[in-house]
C-alpha cells in the first residue's frame, strides 16, 4: 500500500505528543494510504479519551476523515477559560 504525506501541528499541551523529529509544533508523518485522523493521532500515542478540537486544511473535521495526500491536520487539546 502507498503512503502519503500529512503535516501535522499538535497546539498547547499536545506538543508533548510530537515525534522527535518534529520541529516546534509540527512534524511531517507518512501514513498509509487511506488512514483516518484517528489512526493517525493514535500513532501519536494521544489517548482517544482525551477531547479535542481537529482541523484538516483549516476546516473543523471529524476523527474518521480519511486524510489525503499534503493534507495539513491540526489538534487541540480543550481549553478553559476563566
Amino acid at each position: 500500500m502507498s503512503k502519503v504525506r500529512v503535516e501535522v501541528h499538535l497546539y498547547a499541551s499536545f506538543k508533548n505528543y510530537l515525534p522527535e523529529k518534529g520541529a516546534g509544533n509540527s512534524c511531517i508523518l507518512e501514513v498509509e494510504e487511506g488512514a483516518t485522523i484517528e489512526k493517525v493521532l493514535s500513532q501519536l500515542n494521544i489517548p482517544p479519551q482525551m477531547p479535542k478540537v481537529i482541523f484538516r486544511n483549516g476546516i473543523h473535521a471529524a476523527e474518521n476523515e480519511i486524510l489525503k495526500d499534503g493534507d495539513r491536520l491540526g489538534a487541540f487539546p480543550p481549553v478553559a477559560g476563566g
